[in-house]
């Protein structure tokens, strides 16, 4: 008899990343290791499943500048080229590791590159189209974001949080063929107010970090185990902690086990440069391959013994059997003390899953078919526990972040904070143009559409977290300034009357994403004025 629900969502986002004018760029890797780490064996996991007759409800976010980045088709071009030097290269180690030790890992990555690559031309390249058909026939239900997943509290205006929502929802319609039900706030950012934005898009629901949920007001009887219903009707779920901590973290969680690969040992920094050198890209500089020949070992350790696949699946499958376990045994305890079963939303960033713990979609695998005819537990989306349970307490959530601290930190310090007042500077200006351009001739509207396709972009939370990790700061630097810059020229251009169409052209070159941005957006509307009431 089912005494509780599990949900799992996987938020797969990246910011649009495209720069054809290069014969080579580093920063478009980010999506070529996303889809050869990650989506690809998640669609592998889907597609088995569905081949076994594994009765599946799994949740899956995309965001809009994801689903243009796997639409691309320069990207795809580039996607499909990378993938078949993987495969030269696995040639290569397989001669050189003929006599060693590290033949077999050779021969595994041999052919695991060798049927991504088949799997991703067998798909015409189309991986959207491909996540599409598994919610079309019930496996998924995926997410709509965010145009550009930008933190939503921190914008600085209603018009600037509603654009984005309202762009974003719309971006899902045109691509899916059909309005979400589910809406993932970037970084699970949360302040009152948004829900009328989300209502006004028609969302039915968000996730939002625990304690956005339990610090509400009133404070809700189930806490997290059960959806409140916000001001404007919109329901808003908790993330259920124990499940987080378990697969999230690197120290207690199941992803720093030591059979588990080690994803920082790479043959591209331990072999000869010579070696690599034509498999590192026109600057030749030393990066991950994705040949990785060791387990993770003891973390504080140089030496790393030989990882081996075989073991490795084999304490997913255990990992996978300690994570149901431990969701039934929540359930069972919390059943007793409410009205209705609870519901445990486990969301985890989709990358996670290949990329960082390489055997992240096999533990997934086994965990759904853990849950087929389990007599505890039941999977289950956000949609089908509104569908059983549509009454839920109203509550007003509190502000609030997944991250450090959990209340904006990451996206708001010394770092990045320079980058909001610019930001808020140019939403300012992007709803006066809206007011002022009632009837803007063919090229101003272009320009007034561009604006804010350039503001959308600079938004994007990608710049700021990237500038907190220390991590490619200079790249995040450069978008975030080059789409300002790109702002106020069309500005002072609509502003002064001497807009130059080639230059509008080049940005619309330069950003071929969000075709359907409409500047009127910024205009406000009901719901903007209700949520600055």
């Amino acid at each position: 008899m089912t005494e509780g629900y599990v949900c799992l969502i996987l938020h797969a986002h990246l910011p649009f990343i495209r720069h054809p004018e290069h014969p080579w760029f580093l920063e478009e890797r980010w999506l070529f290791e996303a889809i050869n780490d990650c989506y690809l064996p998640l669609l592998d996991v889907l597609d088995g499943l569905a081949r076994d007759g594994v009765r599946t409800r799994l949740t899956l976010s995309l965001t809009p500048t994801l689903m243009a980045g796997l639409d691309d088709e320069h990207l795809r071009d580039r996607f499909a080229a990378h993938l078949r030097d993987l495969v030269e290269l696995a040639r290569k180690e397989e001669d050189r590791t003929r006599h060693s030790e590290y033949h077999h890992l050779a021969q595994f990555y041999a052919h695991r590159f060798s049927r991504h690559l088949a799997s991703y031309e067998g798909r015409g390249r189309d991986l959207v189209s491909a996540f599409a058909r598994h919610q079309d026939e019930g496996r998924l239900e995926i997410l709509a974001s965010a145009a550009t997943h930008a933190y939503l509290p921190l914008l600085g205006s209603e018009q600037a949080a509603r654009a984005q929502v309202i762009t974003g929802v719309e971006a899902y319609r045109r691509r899916l063929g059909r309005s979400p039900r589910g809406f993932w706030l970037p970084e699970c950012g949360y302040r009152p107010g948004l829900d009328h934005f989300l209502a006004e898009a028609g969302v039915e629901y968000v996730i939002l970090e625990t304690h956005g949920v339990t610090h509400a007001v009133p404070r809700p009887r189930y806490g997290y185990l059960a959806p409140i219903t916000m001001p404007a009707g919109v329901k808003a779920f908790g993330r259920d902690p124990e499940s987080s901590k378990q697969v999230w973290s690197a120290d207690e969680g199941y992803p720093g086990d030591p059979w588990y690969r080690d994803y920082y040992r790479d043959i591209g920094f331990d072999l000869d440069y010579d070696y690599v050198r034509p498999h590192l890209g026109p600057p030749g500089q030393r990066l991950c391959t994705g040949f990785k020949y060791h387990r993770i070992t003891h973390r504080r350790s140089e030496h790393k013994e030989l990882y081996q696949p075989h073991a490795a699946w084999e304490r997913a499958v255990v990992h996978a059997g300690n994570f149901v376990f431990n969701r039934a045994k929540q359930v069972e305890w919390h059943r007793g003390h409410m009205d209705r079963l609870p519901f445990l939303v486990c969301p985890y960033d989709a990358e996670l899953f290949g990329h960082w713990w390489f055997e992240g979609p096999w533990w997934l695998d086994q965990v759904v078919r853990m849950l087929q005819n389990h007599p505890v537990l039941e999977p289950a989306t956000c949609g089908d526990y509104l569908d059983r349970y549509p009454k839920n307490q109203r509550c007003q959530p509190s502000l609030s972040s997944w991250g450090c601290r959990g209340y904006s930190e990451v996206w708001l310090e010394g770092s990045n904070d320079w980058l909001h007042r610019h930001l808020h500077v140019a939403a300012r200006r992007m709803e006066e143009l809206a007011r002022h351009f009632e009837r803007p001739s063919y090229l101003e509207r272009r320009a007034l559409n561009q604006a804010a396709r350039e503001l959308m972009l600079a938004q994007a939370s990608d710049w700021a977290f990237i500038l907190k990790t220390g991590t490619f700061p200079g790249y995040a630097r450069r978008r975030f300034k080059g789409h300002i810059a790109g702002f106020l020229e069309l500005y002072h251009g609509l502003k002064r009357g001497t807009l130059d169409e080639a230059r509008v052209v080049t940005l619309e070159n330069q950003t071929p994403l969000l075709h359907h941005v409409d500047y009127q957006v910024f205009r406000p509307g009901e719901a903007a004025r209700a949520a600055g009431s």
